[in-house]
């Protein structure tokens, strides 16, 4: 049985992967290293920690990129938009009794930013940022302070995410994971990862979430099988 449902943000509920591609492209430029795009998406959903040497053999210095990448991230948020259906699924989640989580690993003044956009604060009960965790995705740190912030065992947790990383993250804290396609990753890849099922965007997976791992929560059964692509 589900009791809680943890949400990614970036390419779940906001439209901000490609957003975050450019910035980091941007950035690396910056520093008069010339990354290519595609390159950058394939790893949005890492930390910088983690991205920056999966993209670079250069002696870089990380926190200098990251800083960079923010600043000129931050000159997005004004155009960024929710996902179509992202508010609605969060509420309905919450509605059925669901303990929902956002689970972001953004800076705590991006997902303030965030909470606005989505304007669904009353339907979360809680949130995570970058400050609480050491490892970023695939590490499942995160992953499991937003299962403990959720208070219910990890096999009682659904995740709704965009990237492998989040599969892979949501695979070692023992969480299923409910990819979406929105952020560009394809469902062959995150079905390839382990997720449990794949929905283009929060808006099929709120129209379908009776068939969806979520099911049980809203009174009805999950589909067999558990996989549900597009």
């Amino acid at each position: 049985m589900t009791h809680a449902v943890l949400f990614d943000v970036d390419g779940t509920l906001v439209d901000s992967t490609y957003p975050h591609t450019l910035a980091w492209w941007q950035a690396f430029r910056r520093a008069d290293l010339d990354v290519p795009m595609w390159r950058l998406h394939r790893c949005i959903g890492m930390g910088p920690d983690q991205l920056v040497p999966a993209v670079t053999d250069a002696d870089v210095d990380v926190d200098a990129l990251a800083e960079s990448h923010d600043a000129i991230y931050s000159t997005f948020w004004p155009s960024l938009r929710a996902l179509p259906g992202a508010r609605d699924l969060v509420r309905r989640c919450h509605d059925s009794g669901l303990v929902t989580v956002l689970a972001s690993s953004a800076g705590s003044r991006e997902v303030q930013v965030i909470r606005g956009l989505l304007d669904c604060d009353d339907a979360l009960d809680h949130a995570t940022s970058s400050d609480d965790a050491d490892d970023s995705k695939p590490a499942p740190d995160l992953v499991s302070v937003a299962v403990r912030r959720a208070g219910v065992d990890a096999a009682e947790v659904v995740f709704v995410g965009d990237a492998v990383w989040d599969v892979h993250a949501c695979v070692e804290a023992g969480v299923t994971c409910i990819g979406l396609e929105c952020g560009g990753t394809s469902a062959a890849e995150l079905e390839e990862a382990g997720a449990a099922a794949v929905f283009r965007d929060p808006a099929d997976l709120l129209a379908r979430i009776g068939s969806s791992p979520l099911g049980t929560s809203q009174g009805e059964p999950v589909a067999s099988p558990s996989r549900v692509t597009t």
